[in-house]
C-alpha cells in the first residue's frame, strides 16, 4: 500500500491520484470537523480542507509517511475562521449532553491523558469554547484528531515542546481542582523527604 507520501508526490504529475488521499483520510477529518462545528458546516470544511491540500500538495513535507497531521493543520486553520460559531456549538453539545443527547466519539484512547482529553471535550465544552485558538486546536486535535503530542505539533507548526505546555495550562485551566490536588500530593512528598532527611541527620 501506498504511504500518502507517496501518493501526494504521485499527484503532483497525475493529479487524479489525490483522490486516494480523501478516500483514507475524509472520514476522520470529516468526524473532527463535524465534532467543532455541526455536521453541515463539518462537510463544508472537509471539502475546503482538500481544496486548499491539493493547491498545497507540493509544498508537503515528505519525509512524513502520513499526511494526516498536515491536513488536520489545514482543518484547524480552516475552523479557526468559524471560531464564533464553533463556540455556538461547542455550548450547544454541552447542553445536549446534559440532556442526554451526546454520543462518545468512537476509538477513545485508553490513556489517561487523552481519556481526560475526550471527557473535557464532552463535558465542559463552554470552558472549551472561552479557550484561546491555539490552546483549543491543541486540546482538539488531540482529544478528538488521535494524535500524539509530536503529531498535534507538525499539524499546528509548533515545537512538542510547545503542545506539552499548552496541554498542561489546559488542564490546569479545565480542572482546577486536579491541578491543586496534585501539587498538595507533591508537596505532602518533599515533605515526607525532607522529614526522612531529617531523622536521618
Amino acid at each position: 500500500m501506498s504511504t500518502d507520501s507517496e501518493i501526494i508526490q504521485r499527484s503532483l504529475g497525475e493529479p487524479r491520484a489525490f483522490a486516494e488521499l480523501f478516500d483514507r483520510h475524509a472520514g476522520a477529518l470529516g468526524g473532527y470537523a463535524a465534532r467543532r462545528l455541526g455536521p453541515h458546516v463539518g462537510e463544508d470544511i472537509l471539502s475546503e480542507t482538500f481544496l486548499v491540500a491539493f493547491a498545497k500538495r507540493s509544498s508537503f513535507d515528505t519525509s512524513w509517511e502520513s499526511a494526516l497531521p498536515w491536513l488536520y493543520g489545514i482543518a484547524s486553520r480552516l475552523v479557526r475562521k468559524h471560531r464564533a460559531k464553533e463556540a455556538r456549538h461547542l455550548r450547544s453539545a454541552s447542553e445536549s449532553a446534559v440532556r442526554g443527547e451526546h454520543t462518545s466519539p468512537d476509538g477513545i484512547d485508553a490513556a489517561n491523558l487523552r481519556l481526560d482529553a475526550q471527557k473535557s471535550a464532552r463535558s465542559i465544552a463552554p470552558q472549551i469554547a472561552s479557550l484561546s485558538a491555539k490552546d483549543r486546536d491543541t486540546l482538539l486535535l488531540y482529544a478528538w484528531g488521535d494524535l500524539t503530542y509530536e503529531e498535534v505539533a507538525a499539524a499546528l507548526g509548533v515545537p512538542v515542546g510547545t503542545v506539552r505546555s499548552r496541554m498542561n495550562r489546559i488542564r490546569a485551566r479545565l480542572d482546577p481542582e486536579r491541578t491543586a490536588r496534585r501539587f498538595r500530593t507533591v508537596k505532602e512528598k518533599e515533605g515526607e523527604t525532607d522529614g526522612r532527611m531529617g531523622a536521618s541527620a
